[in-house]
Formats: C-alpha cells, structure tokens, sequence
C-alpha cells in the first residue's frame, strides 16, 4: 500500500543572532535552494514535526536551540512535481512557520537523498536564493521578528 504525505507541513527557518540564515540544496532538483521542510507524519504535533525534520535534514537537535512557532501559515499549491507525493487530486499544502536560532553557523549533516549541500547567507541573500515564495516571506520577516522577540 502506498504512503502518501498529509498536505500539512512546517517550514523551519535556522537562522543565528547574527541573522546567517542555513538553507538545503534540493537532491531531486539541483540548484533548487530551501530552508528546511517535510510533511507532518502521523497524528504529530507541528513542534514535533518541526524537531524531527530538523534531525533529518541536518543532524542538528531542535531541541537544543530556540525553537519558535512563528503562528503562521502560508497555504500554497503544490508544484506539479510533488503532487504524486500527496493523495490523488490534493493540490494545496498548508505549511507552519517555525524558527530555529543558533548561537552562531553550525556544520550539519545532510541526508544524501534529500540534500546536496548547505550553506549559511545573510538574511538578505539566503531570501534571494531560495526558490520557494513563502521561504523567502519567512526569512525576510526576520530583522523584525528578532528585533521585537
């Protein structure tokens, strides 16, 4: 029986005190660069998929850090080659903003099949890199989240 993705995501934006935000270069489409994130599993809660996507795709221990529900979700449609991921005829996911602040850039380790390499950039940068529109709504947002907590 196939496994299909629930259409219910979140988005985690690493980032430090300095702004250095972490973004994942997509295995299945080179060039294609993304802060990390992955489907809700199960009855999960958000927080719980947000710390488990973390460790996946990095190795890095969510719970360590400063992990934030930014209480903000983008819902946005699936691109046309991810949809045979999710159940037949879903078309849109509703994704959860969360942020991860680190001390200061970290060495992670990826998961070869989902990532090819990583990259700390300036804010300003990694949201100019990035190729998903909600990605970089979230990582311009930070100046002013972390300037008013």
């Amino acid at each position: 029986m196939r496994t299909y993705k629930q259409p219910v995501s979140a988005l985690i934006v690493i980032y430090t005190a300095a702004l250095d935000v972490l973004l994942l270069e997509r295995a299945d489409f080179p060039g294609y660069w993304q802060s990390v994130t992955g489907s809700r599993d199960g009855d999960e809660s958000l927080r719980e998929t947000a710390i488990r996507e973390v460790a996946e795709e990095t190795g890095l221990d969510a719970t360590s850090y400063l992990l934030a529900d930014w209480q903000q979700q983008n819902v946005y449609e699936i691109y046309e080659q991810w949809r045979h991921r999710y159940p037949p005829g879903t078309t849109h996911n509703t994704e959860h903003v969360f942020g991860l602040q680190l001390p200061r850039p970290a060495i992670v380790q990826l998961s070869p099949r989902e990532h090819l390499g990583y990259l700390w950039l300036p804010w300003n940068v990694a949201a100019e890199k990035v190729f998903s529109p909600s990605n970089r709504e979230a990582i311009l947002q930070l100046p002013e989240r972390i300037q008013h907590g």
